[in-house]
Order: C-alpha cells, then structure tokens, then sequence
C-alpha cells in the first residue's frame, strides 16, 4: 500500500506522493496567492523561498550554493514573480545567467504552478539568510568593514563569511577532530606550527566551515586574515594582470598574517595561476606567515603542479571523513537548533539512518522538512518528514561509469573517433559531441570539473562549467537533445554490462 503524503488537515482528499512533495493548493493554502490576488508578506514570500533553497541546496554543486545562493532573500511574491534579493549586481546577473533555470524549476516546484523569478540588489543593512561581509582588518586598527581600502584608496579584496560557521557550531566527531584539533591549534599559533596544513575531504564535510571558523577567530584577535576561494584568487590574479595592478594584488596578499584558500584544486591546469601562488606561498613562508589550503584528494594526488604538491605535502594534512550515524545525529540536532525547530527522536532517526554522508544534502533535507511543516501549516511528524524527503531516496546509487566508455558511446553516437572529442577539431559536430561528454563526464563518471577538462583535452574548469550549463539549458528546451541523450546513456548501459 503506497504511503500518502497528504498534509493533515487539509479539505483535499487527494493523496499526494513524493512527485509533488510540496503540493499546496494556492487558493486554500493561508499565504500563497493565486495570479491576481493580494501580493504575499515579506516572512510568506521568505517562507516559499527557503523551501526552494531546500531543493537547491541538494541539487547544485556546493560552491555554487554558497557563493550565489546563500545570502539571498525574498523580497516579495506577487502575482506569478518572486523577486529575490542578492547582495551585489554581480551576483544578480550571475544568477540570472547561471542558474535561473534550476531555480525557476525549484520555485516552480514549490508554488505549483509556474513563477518567474527575477533578481535586484538589496542594500547592505538588508537582511539576507545569515551570510554577512568582513574583510581583513585595516591597518591602522579600525575594526573590519565590508570593503577596506589599500594605500592607494582602491577597494581592496572583500571576505564574505558566514556567521554560522564558527569552532561553536561545528559538530566534532571522530571523522573530523583531526581537522578540527589542528584548525584550532592554527589559530593559536598561526605560522608557528602546522604550517602549511591542508584539509581534504569530499564536498559538503566541513572543509569550508572550518575555514571560516579560523577567519573568524583570527579576526577576533586583529590578525590580519585573508579568505578566499581558489576561483576569486585566480580572477583577481588574471585582473591584476590585465589591469597593470599586480604588484597591488601580490603586496595585499603577502601582507596578510594568515592566507586561507578553499578549493585550491581549481588553481590545476592555470600555469600563471599557479606561478603566482607558487611565489606567494614561498614569501609568506619565508616570513613565517601561515597557509591553509582545503581540497578534493590527499596533496599528492592532486592535479596541482609537482613544486606546489610537494610544498601543501610538506605540511600537516589532515582528511575529513563522512560523519558515521552518531554524528549524524549530532548535526542534525545542532542544526535543527539553529533553525529554531524541535525534532523528535523519530524524525532525527529517519534522517540519520539514510545513506547520507554529506552534511550539505543532511542540511538540505531538514531544510525541506522545515519548509514543508512551514508550508502545510502542520507537526513535524515522521509521517511528514518521510513525505518531505522520499524523493532523494527513490534512485539507486550506480558506481561511476569509467571515462572511456562515456568517450565511446559518445564518439559513436556521433560517428566520430573518440581521439576527436579529445583532439583539438572544432567543426560543429565534434563541439557538440565534446559538450555531451563533457555533461556525460560529470554525470555517469561523477568527475569534478578539473577532472572533465583533463579527459577531454586538458579544458579549464571554467570552460567545462559553461559547456555543462549550455547542455542543461539545452536539454530543458530541446526534446530532440533529450532523446539524443537517452540513447547514448542506453548506449553506455549497455557497454557497462557488456
């Protein structure tokens, strides 16, 4: 008998199963209103938008997640437009270009019933969802501002860190309190012990927490810190450079007590990138200053150079494991705290025992819950937390298929060598047949996007990104491109069992 996921109290007898997990009728729902009706308040507005987030938060990578999505808020909901406020025009058009599909499905998803979706910058007392700007403190002393000045009065680099993510609101257990001690530790003694340390894990394990953690600590204490994402270094190192400005950006850099960089191994296959944290590194250790990395692979199994390996090897590296069912436990109870919800036992159980390692997609779903009960006006129940999240947990989980074979079911999908997808030919059909195995890459074989690039020809990881967005867009609007690509995953099934 299959479980309904009706929310209680409601006139509708329909039942309603995980395909339409945040099905609410919008003409009896209190909050939602139908085209033409009062606009919805600001916190109702918040309300469908953190339900969104909730999908979103499982369904886009990490980085993205957080560099675009996590300090937006809703502003309001009228007729069929959400509007979404973000915190720079540049993350307004990045959003805009990027990802406005995937999140128009999610809010569509949500209000049940198509909603566009458009973007403005709020100003900077606006609340947004937690995140907040700091920057390294100035030098004379004066406390941290959003966007400092250097000598010369240009703006200088921006922090943005979360607030939530300190030493406090970090779960330790025994699959992280290696990274957690030595974190710790660093900012006790920054450059005087573990110095470099690198942190490895697996996305959504806590590697980017850990760094604002010591941000923030270090900041607390007028030390001079410098956060930053490997894709933020390599833009303000490639805008230096066209600018003329390099010299400002390797003195702000070098200036800094401690440099910590999330996701360094983005930086691989940028040689001048890599030439400029190579010097950058060496100067700051020379002089005693500390470094921390985070990354995807142990330093040695990276795809950076042999000097920069060899230099993040030469240091403390420490790995972050998947949380085991204890820890679990423990997350979900420290973050339902955060939210302001009680959750019983049963609830937390449910969670905790599915096949979730990753923080990120256990956050993701009691964010969903929450938005549920929110929606539906009803108890968190087990009932209704099995009804919020079914749909994570209807695929069965598939090894990644190995490189070679999606190269071949591609090349002979489209009646080409293999060698081509990976050679340097631009004729149409070969570009078209290197961005599908490039989407193909990322989806059957489950490589990052530094790995992609490496299979199809050594392309940067910016490029790959674009190829696998355009397929995306593609595929939502190209029923042909659809079933195209049906028959080359039957293709790749095939050659899997062969």
């Amino acid at each position: 008998m299959g479980r309904s996921c009706r929310p209680p109290d409601q006139s509708d007898s329909r039942p309603r199963n995980y395909n339409t997990l945040f099905e609410v009728d919008l003409g009896r729902s209190p909050g939602f209103a139908k085209s033409g009706a009062s606009p919805l308040n600001r916190n109702e507005a918040q309300t469908l938008w953190s339900a969104a987030l909730g999908y979103l938060q499982v369904e886009i990578p990490r980085p993205n997640f957080e560099t675009w999505l996590k300090d937006t808020v809703a502003l309001n909901y009228e007729g069929d437009q959400l509007t979404v406020g973000t915190t720079s025009a540049f993350a307004a058009a990045m959003l805009e270009r990027r990802l406005s599909s995937t999140i128009g499905r999610a809010v569509d998803r949500v209000a049940k019933r198509p909603t566009r979706v458009s973007f403005e910058v709020v100003a900077a007392e606006h609340p947004t969802n937690g995140a907040v700007q700091r920057a390294v403190p100035s030098p004379n002393g004066s406390p941290p501002s959003a966007i400092h000045a250097d000598a010369g009065g240009q703006e200088a680099t921006t922090m943005r860190l979360n607030p939530r993510f300190n030493f406090d609101s970090f779960v330790v257990g025994p699959s992280n309190e290696l990274a957690h001690a030595a974190a710790t530790a660093v900012t006790e003694s920054p450059g005087r012990i573990y110095n470099p340390l690198y942190i490895y894990s697996k996305v959504g394990l806590g590697k980017t927490h850990l760094l604002h953690a010591m941000a923030h600590r270090l900041l607390a204490k007028g030390l001079s810190a410098i956060y930053v994402s490997s894709e933020r270094y390599t833009n303000e190192y490639i805008k230096g450079i066209r600018e003329g400005t390099a010299d400002r950006f390797r003195d702000r850099y070098r200036g800094a007590d401690i440099l910590l960089i999330d996701d360094i191994q983005f930086i691989a296959g940028k040689e001048q990138t890599q030439e400029g944290f190579f010097h950058t590194f060496n100067e700051l250790h020379l002089l005693g200053k500390q470094v921390v990395a985070t990354g995807d692979e142990p330093a040695h199994k990276t795809l950076l150079e042999e000097r920069i390996k060899s230099r993040l090897g030469g240091g403390l590296v420490v790995d972050i494991q998947p949380p085991n069912y204890e820890m679990r436990m423990a997350i979900l109870r420290a973050k339902a705290d955060a939210l302001g919800v009680t959750l019983s036992h049963a609830v937390l159980d449910l969670l905790a025992r599915r096949a979730l390692m990753n923080i990120r997609e256990l956050e993701g779903c009691l964010n969903r819950i929450v938005a549920y009960a929110q929606l539906t006006r009803s108890p968190i129940t087990a009932e209704l937390a099995t009804c919020a999240v079914a749909d994570l947990f209807t695929t069965t989980t598939r090894q990644p298929v190995k490189p070679d074979v999606v190269l071949a079911a591609v090349a002979e999908h489209f009646g080409i060598e293999a060698g081509a997808i990976t050679g340097r030919r631009r004729d149409k059909q070969t570009a078209l047949a290197r961005r599908v195995a490039m989407y193909l890459l990322r989806e059957e074989s489950q490589l990052s996007s530094t790995r992609v690039g490496l299979t199809v020809g050594g392309k940067d990881h910016s490029t790959v990104l674009y190829a696998q967005k355009h397929m995306e867009q593609q595929l939502e609007n190209d029923p042909g491109m659809r079933q195209e690509l049906t028959l080359i995953r039957q293709s790749i099934g095939a050659r899997r069992g062969a």
